[in-house]
């Protein structure tokens, strides 16, 4: 019975997250249920994946729709031109765009004009709160932006199916890692207005537990789908993304805000899809 009766409170907690990270409606009457607290938010860290499930499901919906729309077919011998895939690409990214309200590609640009824009910390913390978008944030989106779209173009030609899977699963996974960010580093942003601040604390194993049970399943029908090879690549890409992140941060920062988790769901992601691609990529004989 005790699982029974916490499921209502870990409902609350996924909600909450929803209703943090992402535009979909959790208003009214649910969004009282629902409640808040700074210790429920911390609480919902653990949920970070699930709100992939949601924002890859758009992903994938309106991926599969414009594709079939444009005649594109299931099998990659009749998966449509290139052209298909391509705007398939560009009309999910911008759907994941407006249901998050580009809440992660904020946090790109943010980190991008900080880091880029000046080599001592407390000025790039500075120009990190500023919510104007500097010339490193505009590049940093428009290359982000392109290689997401070009990489989701690239896997169009393996078929639909794969490619709607491969999706699905970025978002969940990429939202995965930045929990190791709250895990490893402490919070640096300003702890008086950062919206970031109730994650500050260290998140517990057993969050980080539930964060890889959100993933576990979406990584099976990876392996299932593509082959052990495939997984492989795409969580050794996007695990040496995060990585990099963490290493860039600790070292810039000497911790994390939460533009810095933004950031890196945001290269995570793309690291994903690039494992696969690398991973899936026709070898000459």
């Amino acid at each position: 019975m005790k699982p029974l009766l916490r499921l209502p409170q870990a409902l609350r907690h996924y909600l909450l997250a929803v209703q943090f990270f992402t535009r979909l409606p959790v208003t009214g009457r649910l969004a009282d249920w629902v409640g808040y607290s700074p210790a429920m938010l911390r609480a919902s860290a653990a949920h970070f994946p699930g709100v992939g499930w949601l924002v890859g499901g758009v992903a994938v919906a309106v991926y599969g729709l414009l594709h079939a729309a444009l005649g594109g077919g299931l099998a990659p011998a009749h998966a449509g031109t290139p052209l298909v895939w391509l705007v398939a690409a560009v009309g999910c990214t911008v759907a994941t765009v407006v249901a998050t309200g580009g809440f992660h590609e904020d946090g790109l640009a943010d980190v991008a004009d900080g880091l880029g824009g000046s080599a001592q910390r407390e000025r790039a913390l500075e120009i990190m709160k500023d919510s104007r978008v500097g010339a490193f944030g505009a590049m940093a989106l428009v290359l982000a932006l392109l290689a997401k779209v070009a990489l989701l173009a690239l896997l169009g030609r393996h078929g639909l199916a794969p490619t709607l899977l491969l999706l699905w699963t970025g978002h969940v996974v990429s939202r995965g890692w930045p929990l190791l960010l709250i895990r490893c580093l402490p919070h640096v942003g300003d702890t008086a207005t950062s919206k970031s601040k109730p994650l500050a604390d260290r998140i517990a194993l057993p969050a980080l537990g539930a964060a890889a049970a959100w993933c576990a399943l979406p990584l099976a029908l990876v392996a299932w789908a593509l082959g052990a090879l495939t997984l492989a690549a795409c969580l050794a890409a996007s695990a040496v993304a995060a990585a990099a992140m963490g290493r860039w941060f600790a070292r810039r920062l000497q911790g994390f805000t939460g533009d810095c988790l933004g950031a890196t769901q945001q290269v995570c992601e793309i690291a994903f899809y690039l494992g696969a691609a690398i991973a899936l990529a026709p070898r000459a004989l």
